[in-house]
């Protein structure tokens, strides 16, 4: 499969804090389309993305967390983002995992997926957990094909509505192989 050779990863910098939030708000325009009002998506994601990964990506406490630019023949279609957290219960938290429309299925997530695996396994960790928005039955399925299993549902607000965060984990000890089919 040539596409999967050519794809390729590396880590982020804080000078990629502009791409990372295009990469971002384009995905959650298309992929939260009917689940956030159109206003938010429209409008103010983009400039609220971009204030939020030049921030992050400049925090202190780098060295509890890993981001990664996926890439197609050097063209970055994709990032993802874990992090340790301090005393929590679930593990090693996958904050972002996002591949541009038109990239999807063709390996990008599950090279992703692989990436943080190995890096929360390398920080001795056992779990990795996630929220995804309810109504985002695609990333659900990735998610769940992945072997990632569903343990609560938490009330949330996002783009200036009330959601709910659905919480995913994946057991490390038990995942031998997830990431690379």
């Amino acid at each position: 499969m040539s596409t999967a050779r050519a794809l390729s990863l590396r880590p982020a910098t804080p000078a990629d804090a502009d791409l990372i939030a295009s990469i971002h708000s384009t995905s959650w325009q298309a992929t939260y389309r009917g689940l956030l009002p159109d206003a938010f998506l429209d409008g103010e994601v983009t400039r609220e993305r971009a204030a939020y990964w030049q921030v992050r990506l400049n925090a202190p406490g780098a060295e509890r967390r890993n981001v990664v630019i996926a890439e197609i023949a050097g063209k970055p279609i994709g990032f993802a983002c874990v992090e340790r957290q301090p005393d929590s219960q679930w593990g090693v938290l996958l904050d972002n995992l996002h591949a541009l429309p038109g990239h999807q299925g063709i390996g990008v997530g599950k090279l992703l997926m692989r990436a943080v695996v190995d890096w929360a396994r390398a920080q001795g960790e056992s779990q990795i957990y996630l929220y995804v928005l309810e109504g985002n039955t695609p990333a659900i399925g990735f998610y769940e094909r992945q072997g990632w299993q569903f343990v609560g549902a938490e009330p949330d607000h996002m783009g200036g509505v009330d959601i709910t965060a659905l919480r995913y984990v994946l057991r490390l000890e038990s995942a031998a192989g997830t990431g690379g089919r």
